[in-house]
């Protein structure tokens, strides 16, 4: 990878967790959307390791009655933002994190392709911490400096590619308040 490739490839603010869940994008192919995903493993509950063990394929099925259910998943996301702000990333931005599984964004299918996907830790029955807001805003706002497509109204809910099959972020994540904060990191 060039120097120019490895400076878009790793957010520098992030702690690095490499994930086996990823490949290389197509040929030619940078990423062109962002979508916004939530997380909580066990359901609704935060905090531990669960989220980073289920994209490192460590997740033990025994440590909860739902794990057993996913502990064989195999998906990834670029990053995941705790509930304290603080982001972990677990792929390279140049290459395809495996996560919005079967989908399609303004006609075209198979997201993950050209899609960058970030995590919030939380559920659809609790607002997201201001701590999450700032440093997605951060992150997004940096994306957009090295990804040209980024820029503009390229972010989606993982719900609003996978309608029916997803409802994350969910009712509580508040789009305009990302979009104001976005106002202000452009401004910054």
């Amino acid at each position: 990878m060039s120097a120019s490739g490895e400076a878009r490839a790793w957010w520098p603010p992030a702690r690095v967790r490499p994930s086996p869940n990823r490949d290389p994008r197509p040929a030619g192919m940078e990423p062109e959307l962002i979508v916004i995903h939530s997380i909580s493993l066990p359901p609704c509950e935060f905090g531990g390791p669960y989220i980073g063990q289920l994209f490192t394929n460590t997740l033990e099925p025994r440590a909860h009655p739902y794990f057993a259910v996913i502990a064989d998943l195999r998906v990834s996301a670029h990053v995941v933002i705790g509930r304290d702000g603080e982001a972990t990333q677990y792929v390279p931005f140049t290459e395809r994190a495996w996560h919005a599984g079967v989908s399609s964004w303004r006609g075209r299918e198979r997201c993950n392709d050209f899609s960058i996907g970030i995590e919030l830790e939380g559920c659809d029955e609790r607002p997201f911490t201001p701590s999450q807001y700032r440093q997605l805003a951060s992150l997004i706002a940096w994306l957009r400096q090295r990804f040209p497509a980024l820029a503009g109204d390229a972010l989606a809910g993982h719900a609003d590619i996978a309608p029916g099959r997803k409802t994350d972020p969910g009712p509580y994540f508040d789009w305009q308040h990302l979009a104001a904060r976005l106002e202000g990191e452009a401004d910054a």
